[in-house]
């Protein structure tokens, strides 16, 4: 089963050239059960990352793009009114919420009554419409994806609905061997030349997730995951920086967070068992959208990461 994931791996990996990083952080999302908020200036294959995942799975993706005018019941969807004979009733029609794969695009883009509608299905899987609830399908990932420089026009997320991302994944540049492949790449789809690949079934996803659920946890990773998130809400205690740096820490999900992506991470890597580095290797995308960094923080140019790791340079593994 292993096996077969690491191979859905390589194949996304052979569709979206020099982003390994980004797909190993996107499978632990989706083994972890978990949505994700992708980030990065224009044209570095956000949307084309999400396509080739669900290419690659048995499932029905769903895209929405994001836009000003849009409304929360175009997201949800809505009761419409049928009428059969001389019979009236009024039956739910889902909205494109309800899907597997959900590619929320440009997610900044919409006004915060149209953002909070994705709250109550991202955290609580299921959509109350008139009274009534809907379950969201048993394998439901949200990715949404949004562009850092551009405010125009821009809505920023609610930090309640930052909270509810496993992870945020950063989308950097290709390096010029990587960029040269990729136009290689191009040429090959365009002249009909696509690379064949398995699809991935719902049922391996999900016991890939039992698996990964039975990693063990020692006391001291549980230890270690507090340490770390706590840090974050008493920094000072640390470090001085970490004192002036941080508004405001991660909450309790930040902990849960960690401790989801890590056993994924163990597992992936064909451990049974949670390590130190499990953790640190997940620690930015888990955390760097949790913390709330102040004005000194950003009028000395300190990003998210750099926070981080300091924190993990602070913070003792225990014995």
């Amino acid at each position: 089963m292993r096996d077969t994931i690491l191979r859905f791996e390589a194949s996304i990996g052979e569709a979206v050239i020099g982003q390994e990083a980004v797909v190993r952080q996107i499978l632990i999302a989706l083994l972890a059960d978990g949505h994700v908020l992708l980030e990065s200036l224009p044209g570095l294959a956000k949307t084309r990352t999400v396509k080739a995942i669900a290419a690659r799975l048995a499932v029905t993706m769903k895209r929405i793009q994001f836009t000003p005018d849009l409304l929360p019941s175009d997201i949800t969807g809505g009761e419409t009114l049928l009428q059969s004979g001389s019979e009236r009733t009024l039956r739910f029609q889902p909205g494109p919420i309800f899907g597997n794969l959900i590619l929320a695009d440009e997610i900044n883009r919409a006004p915060a009554k149209v953002q909070s509608a994705l709250l109550e299905a991202m955290e609580e899987r299921q959509i109350s419409v008139a009274g009534e609830t809907h379950p969201m399908p048993g394998l439901f990932l949200v990715m949404a994806t949004q562009n850092p420089i551009e405010q125009e026009g821009t809505y920023p997320l609610p930090e309640a609905q930052m909270d509810r991302f496993l992870l945020k994944v950063l989308i950097g540049y290709p390096s010029p061997q990587n960029e040269s492949e990729m136009l290689r790449l191009l040429r090959r789809e365009s002249d009909g030349a696509v690379t064949p690949f398995d699809m991935l079934s719902q049922e391996t996803v999900f016991a890939a997730r039992d698996a990964a659920r039975r990693i063990a946890v020692a006391p001291a990773i549980d230890e270690y995951i507090v340490s770390l998130v706590n840090a974050t809400r008493h920094g000072a205690a640390l470090d001085a920086d970490l004192g002036k740096w941080i508004e405001v820490g991660a909450s309790p999900r930040g902990a849960i967070g960690l401790d989801r992506a890590s056993r994924v991470h163990a597992w992936l890597d064909a451990r049974d068992f949670v390590t130190p580095d499990d953790v640190r290797a997940v620690i930015h995308p888990v955390l760097r959208h949790r913390l709330l960094l102040s004005y000194d923080a950003n009028a000395d140019n300190v990003s998210a990461d750099h926070v981080i790791d300091r924190l993990v340079e602070k913070v003792a593994v225990p014995a």
